[in-house]
C-alpha cells in the first residue's frame, strides 16, 4: 500500500513545517512502514544547521522515522484517529550525515507491542544505500 502526503496527513498529525515523510512506499498496519524524505536545501533547518555546510539534524532525521513508525501503529483500526508520543529512544546511532539533495529512505518495523506501548526498529538511508542512522524507538499510542 502507497500513502501520498495527503493520504499520510490523514493518520498522523504532523503538519508543515513539521512534517517529514514525503510518502509511504511500503505499509503493513501495525507491522510496517517504508517511507520517502525527498531532503531539499530549502528546509528551514538549514538556514541554522550549518550557514556554510548544510547538514539535516539527526534528532529529524530520528523524527522522520518516528512519523513514520507513527503511519504503520496508527494505520490499524483499533488506533485510528489516535496519536502516537515518543516515549524513549534506545541505541541510536549516526552513520553518514545528510545533505540538500538526498533522497531518504525511512524504514521502521514494529518489533513488539503490549497495550498501548510498543517498540519499533529503525533504519534510514539514503539514494545510495548507505545507512545515516538506526535506533529502538519506544512510542505510545494515545
Amino acid at each position: 500500500m502507497q500513502l501520498t502526503t495527503k493520504e499520510i496527513m490523514e493518520i498522523i498529525p504532523h503538519r508543515h513545517p513539521f512534517l517529514l515523510v514525503d510518502t509511504i512506499e511500503e505499509l503493513e498496519p501495525g507491522v510496517k512502514a517504508v517511507g520517502k524524505k525527498c531532503v531539499t536545501y530549502h528546509e528551514n533547518f538549514f538556514a541554522g544547521h550549518f550557514p556554510n555546510e548544510p547538514v539535516m539534524p539527526g534528532v529529524l532525521q530520528i523524527e522522520a522515522l518516528a512519523q513514520t513508525g507513527a503511519v504503520a501503529i496508527l494505520s490499524k483500526e483499533e488506533n485510528k484517529g489516535k496519536t502516537a508520543y515518543f516515549g524513549g529512544i534506545q541505541s541510536a546511532k549516526f552513520k553518514t550525515k545528510v545533505v540538500p539533495g538526498d533522497v531518504l529512505t525511512l524504514e521502521v518495523e514494529i518489533i513488539r507491542e503490549k497495550g498501548p506501548v510498543g517498540i519499533g526498529k529503525a533504519v534510514a538511508k539514503n539514494q545510495h544505500g548507505k545507512v545515516t542512522v538506526t535506533a529502538e524507538m519506544t512510542f505510545m499510542v494515545g
